[in-house]
This record gives structure tokens, C-alpha cells and sequence, in this order.
């Protein structure tokens, strides 16, 4: 009872239901899980106006005072906000996110509903009092005010910093440009400006964006990360609030503005200010950063003025990652899983066949290391090119069956063990050189139409009788060498599939 009347304050605890007592107690719980999870800054911006109005049939409905608010927590949260309330609301199964209407605050409200309002709204004020730029907080120029309560950014995921991001040759010049420009002070001239970036999903655009933005913030600059959809709202809930010339006023003072995923800019009047920001802060001086899934000259939803003012700074496509990225992405997710699951290991041989099986983007990347986890700490079987190959099944994109040279199986053994091509096509008969040609020999027969005479020549002009020779012998011994048999396995899924 010490717990509710702390919760209650000074409404009668009389007129609760023990019900809704039990209830007003819990989602205050669920509060503070949420705050504990996401952190307070998160929570201000996020859920300290999302409110439990009813539990009906093991479905909690809570409200949203805005359709925004409403999007964002089902695109960003829902999957985590069902098991944080379910976990202090036992009977509850499901989350539903509706819009409150105004008068729904007052009007037609439990006295339950009305004290849990109170309460929360009241340690919700003090939170927002200290909410910050920093972390996964929304990003503000400083601590909100009531003059900035339009013009709060998009969250800042803490991971997406320049020490977690990966180079490799696909995104170099991007990451080189990037953190030159997070480094930047206030006081030096804006490079590159704007910096346009472009790239297909899971490539790590954002992340470099945000990055740039975490960089700069800890700098102690202005600076505002934007996503499309927020960009838009700000603006239509300026126009509808009369406030718009002050908002385009605040949104001009900044030292740096980035937006992601401009492609999605829609509407009449939107890509037209888009177009007066992108202007004046350029010709300010200030340095705007722009992400996109596309080049400027296909955004159609923007006019040629805006095309030719992004394509007049510097625009850099990050393309998808070579293996040798790829490999490096899948060893740091792995890296990262083992402190969680200490257990948890992934041979070197499963983490090459992977980056060569999955070829698109770093999120199938993600999604493979977390099938591996899955299924290893589940079934308890070891990781093995095999077990592999089924869990990440779905990930594989269905392709045509690549033709297979008798050059590319020369040129992938001799990488593979670290010879030259030219060792392979040699007389010598060394055994680093002699079974490495046999396994080229067995892979040709395998792999291709060849026949032997025709390998053979190819392999240094040797007889048909060398080539049988070999390929009976590779045969034989791989099943009784497991990890022989691995390697061919391995070396078969390279040549096929990449």
C-alpha cells in the first residue's frame, strides 16, 4: 500500500478498484522498465506520453497522443514493448497502439486511468527536463525547451559510432569523407558540402551517418539527424501550429544537418522547404549531410534545382561488401555473441562459406550469425559447413547455376593454399604442390563437362592416366579426412555460388 500511495499521491485510494489499483502499480513498473531498457532519454522522447487505457481479453490498448508517435513506437519498439509489459501484466498477450483524442484526457476517463495519468505525467515532466543529445537520446540542440519542442531529431543509435564501423574497399571513400566531416569543428569551412551518400539496404549508410552526427554532438555542436519521415512532420506540425517561420528559423541556426533516407520526401510544399533549408544552409556556410538508396538525379520526387544543389557537393555510392568485408562483418558479429554466449564459436571454414554464400547486404549478415547462434545454443550440435548451410537457407538468394572455368578452380585452389597458379601448372612434386593440383584435378572433373584429356592439357599438358590418378585419389582419401572433405566442400560452395 506504501507503493500505491507513493504512485496515487494524494487521490483517495478509496475510489480505485483494486483492479485498476493492481493495474495503475504495474504500468508504473512498466515504465521504468522501459526507461531502464532504452534509457531516460529515449523514454522522454518516445514513452513518457504513452499511456495504458484499457486491458480487454489479454490485449493492452494504450494511447499515443500524436499518429507520429503512434508509427514510430510500432516500427521502432513493438517487438520489444509487448515482453516488457506482459512481464509485470501476466495476463496480458498483446500491445494495441491507438491516438488518443483531446478530450480524452478529461473526458471519459476512469478515476484509475486519470491517477495513472497524473502520477506518470508527473515524473514523465521532471525526465524531459533533462533530456539530452547524447546516446540513443533524440537528438536536440540542447536540453528541450518549449520554443524547441518542434525540432527534435530522430534517435541516435549509440552502436553506430566510426571505431564500430568496417572499411573495406566498397566504402572507403565514403567513411574517409564521413569522418572528416564529423571531425570538422564549427569554425572550419564545411567540406564537401553537401556530402550525398547513397547506397541499397544494409550497406551501412546510416550507420556512417549517424556516426557523423554522434561525433559532432560530442564535439558540442549543433547538430540535428533527421529522418525523411521526421522532416516532414516537423514541417506540417510547424504549419499547423503557426509556427513555421520559427521553425525554419531554428532548423537554419544548426552547424549541421543530416538526413536519412531522402528519398522518401513527399507531398507539395515539402520538397519546395526542403529545398530553401538545403539553400540557405549551404550558402551559410554549414555543412548538410544526405543519405538516399539512389543517386540525386533519381529522385524524382524532388525538381532539378535540388537534384543539381545535392549533386554539386560530393556524392558517394558505397557499394555492396567483397568478400574479404564480408568475412570481416560475420567475424565482428561473432566476436560480439560470444560475450553474450560465451560458449558460442563459428569455425573459420563456416564463417568463409557464409561470406560466400550470402552476397547482398549486412543485415542477411546479421541474420545468418543470429540463425548460427540459434541454432548451436539450442540443438547443441557443432557448427559445421553443413548444419550451416541449413540454417541460413532462407538467406540464400535463389540463383542460376553458375558455369564453372577450369581457371577459376586453378586460381581458388592456389589462394586457398597458398601457392601461385603457376606452382599448380609445374612440374614440381612437392606435396605443398602436390595435393593442391590433385584437388584442382578432382574439382575439374567434378565441376565441369571437361573431359580428362581436355584437363589434363589444361593442367600443364599431363596425360589422362595423372588425372584419373588424382581424382580417385582425393576421392578415396576424403572419406577418411573429414577435413579434407570440409575444404572440398567448402572450395565446391565458393566456385558455385559466388
Amino acid at each position: 500500500m506504501a507503493a500505491l500511495r507513493e504512485i496515487t499521491g494524494s487521490v483517495d485510494n478509496e475510489l480505485i478498484p483494486p483492479d485498476a489499483a493492481r493495474q495503475i502499480a504495474a504500468w508504473a513498473r512498466v515504465c521504468q522498465r522501459l526507461r531502464a531498457e532504452f534509457g531516460e532519454d529515449v523514454y522522454s522522447s518516445w514513452f513518457a506520453r504513452l499511456e495504458l487505457d484499457r486491458i480487454e481479453h489479454g490485449i493492452a490498448h494504450c494511447s499515443v497522443p500524436t499518429k507520429f508517435l503512434k508509427s514510430w513506437i510500432q516500427s521502432h519498439y513493438n517487438d520489444r514493448l509487448t515482453p516488457v509489459v506482459s512481464a509485470e501484466l501476466s495476463e496480458v498477450r498483446g500491445v494495441v497502439i491507438e491516438v488518443r483524442a483531446v478530450a480524452r484526457r478529461v473526458v471519459g476517463r476512469s478515476p484509475a486511468q486519470l491517477v495513472a495519468t497524473s502520477a506518470m505525467k508527473s515524473q514523465d515532466d521532471a525526465s524531459a527536463k533533462t533530456s539530452f543529445l547524447q546516446g540513443d537520446a533524440a537528438v536536440m540542440f540542447r536540453p528541450a525547451q518549449p520554443e524547441d519542442a518542434g525540432l527534435i531529431g530522430a534517435p541516435l543509435d549509440r552502436r553506430f559510432t566510426f571505431d564500430a564501423f568496417l572499411v573495406g574497399d566498397s566504402n572507403r571513400l565514403a567513411h574517409a569523407a564521413a569522418h572528416r566531416i564529423g571531425t570538422a569543428s564549427a569554425n572550419e569551412p564545411a567540406q564537401y558540402n553537401p556530402l550525398y551518400i547513397h547506397a541499397g539496404v544494409g550497406l551501412g549508410k546510416t550507420h556512417l551517418i549517424q556516426a557523423i552526427a554522434q561525433t559532432a554532438l560530442a564535439g558540442g555542436q549543433r547538430t540535428i539527424y533527421l529522418t525523411a519521415e521526421r522532416f516532414m512532420y516537423g514541417f506540417v506540425s510547424a504549419l499547423r501550429a503557426h509556427t513555421a517561420i520559427a521553425y525554419k528559423e531554428r532548423l537554419r541556426s544548426i552547424d549541421k544537418l543530416i538526413i536519412d533516407d531522402v528519398q522518401f520526401l513527399r507531398g507539395k510544399s515539402i520538397p519546395q522547404e526542403f529545398c530553401h533549408t538545403l539553400n540557405a544552409l549551404i550558402d551559410a556556410g554549414k555543412q548538410v549531410v544526405i543519405a538516399a538508396d539512389r543517386p540525386p538525379s533519381e529522385l524524382d520526387s524532388l525538381d532539378e534545382r535540388v537534384r543539381s544543389r545535392l549533386s554539386g557537393g560530393l556524392c558517394v555510392e558505397m557499394k555492396p561488401f567483397d568478400e574479404q568485408l564480408r568475412v570481416k562483418v560475420i567475424e565482428a558479429r561473432v566476436q560480439a555473441a560470444k560475450a553474450l554466449q560465451p560458449g558460442f564459436d563459428v569455425p573459420p571454414t563456416v564463417i568463409r562459406y557464409i561470406a560466400g554464400a550470402i552476397q547482398t547486404n549486412g543485415r542477411d549478415l546479421d541474420g545468418a550469425v543470429n540463425r548460427l547462434i540459434a541454432h548451436a545454443t539450442l540443438t547443441g550440435i557443432p557448427l559445421t559447413i553443413e548444419t550451416a548451410e541449413q540454417a541460413i537457407r532462407d538467406l540464400i538468394r535463389v540463383r542460376e547455376p553458375k558455369r564453372v572455368k577450369i581457371e577459376d578452380i586453378q586460381k581458388l585452389v592456389a589462394s586457398h593454399y597458398s601457392i601461385s597458379r603457376p606452382d599448380i601448372l609445374s612440374s614440381r612434386r612437392t606435396a605443398t604442390v602436390v595435393r593442391p593440383r590433385q584437388i584442382a584435378m578432382y574439382l575439374s572433373k567434378v565441376l565441369t563437362l571437361r573431359s580428362l584429356p581436355e584437363i589434363g592439357r589444361r593442367f600443364g599438358g599431363r596425360d589422362h592416366t595423372t588425372v584419373l590418378h588424382a581424382v580417385r585419389k582425393i576421392e578415396s582419401l576424403a572419406k577418411i579426412d573429414g577435413v579434407l572433405s570440409e575444404e572440398i566442400e567448402l572450395l565446391k560452395r565458393m566456385l558455385t555460388e559466388q
